[in-house]
């Protein structure tokens, strides 16, 4: 039996690089996350401590602040691809390179009414997401969001499901529904106008949550992920994973009172978690679409 080195990566996880532009007296804010994942042939470093091909982790959190001012963060999608060609083209050993990106949002103050021009408060219901890869066989990006935590009243229900000796829950025509969402979707090209983009597929996924009255999150899912690709063609692979929110309704009669579905338990564990992955016939292979990297994007 022989002992050998297998896949290996490296790269700078998680640079917090905060962009601010401030070309008038109105100011602008890019808040990010920026982790550079590379691969090439390493081994030397790992087997013998030679660092002869290995371009520093410091280095490539340096890069990922310059790239920042010089070419902006207007869209993640276009900043992360232009650091992984810059990898790939520019530091020889690097044979494929990987960026992911998350990006919180701020909204700007207003004082008096109006719109304050460089004082912001945190804001965003979730955390845009992208992950790029580049190496010799081509590029992938997948955009996506995650924790975007959406909840409807009603409007969904769960019953007809299998049960055995151990099922003691009831069926239901009336629910709250609840989840905290990941969606990533993988593009067929990098001919995108990405913020609008995203900014379409975030309002379609809460537009079908919200339409759809739902006999289970699957089905919720597959409407979602298929109305993504319906109305983007340049989009050809969705995925999404949708931990159940329970909330279970309190019995309120040892005090005397009704409750007909007005108060409930958030229980936050354990939780049901449904995953699903939306794709066309004649979507392009994957290649390094999904590949892991060093972030969490």
């Amino acid at each position: 039996m022989a002992v050998i080195l297998g896949d290996d990566t490296y790269g700078k996880a998680e640079n917090r690089v905060v962009r601010i532009v401030r070309d008038t007296p109105r100011h602008e804010i890019r808040d990010l996350n920026v982790s550079t994942n590379l691969r090439g042939d390493f081994s030397a470093a790992y087997l013998e401590g030679d660092q002869g091909a290995v371009l520093p982790t410091d280095s490539q959190k340096n890069t990922a602040f310059a790239y920042a001012k010089s070419v902006g963060v207007d869209c993640i999608e276009q900043y992360g691809l232009a650091l992984a060609r810059h990898f790939v083209a520019d530091v020889a050993p690097v044979a494929s390179a990987r960026v992911e990106v998350e990006e919180y949002a701020w909204t700007r103050v207003e004082v008096d009414g109006a719109e304050h021009d460089h004082t912001f408060v945190r804001s965003g219901q979730e955390v845009r997401t992208a992950a790029i890869t580049v190496d010799a066989e081509g590029e992938w990006v997948v955009g996506g969001l995650k924790d975007l935590t959406i909840l409807k009243s009603t409007g969904s229900e769960f019953r007809g499901f299998l049960t055995d000796e151990y099922t003691t829950l009831p069926e239901t025509d009336d629910r709250i529904m609840a989840t905290s969402l990941v969606a990533r979707w993988r593009f067929g090209t990098t001919d995108v106008a990405w913020n609008d983009v995203y900014a379409s597929v975030r309002r379609i996924l809460v537009r079908e949550f919200a339409t759809l009255h739902s006999l289970a999150l699957q089905q919720t899912l597959w409407h979602m992920g298929r109305a993504v690709i319906e109305a983007h063609p340049e989009i050809v692979e969705v995925r999404l994973a949708a931990p159940n929110k329970h909330h279970f309704l309190v019995d309120l009669s040892p005090f005397g009172l009704e409750n007909p579905g007005e108060v409930f338990i958030a229980a936050d564990r354990p939780y049901g978690l449904i995953q699903a992955t939306v794709t066309t016939d004649d979507a392009p292979p994957a290649g390094s679409a999904w590949l892991e990297g060093s972030g969490r994007a």
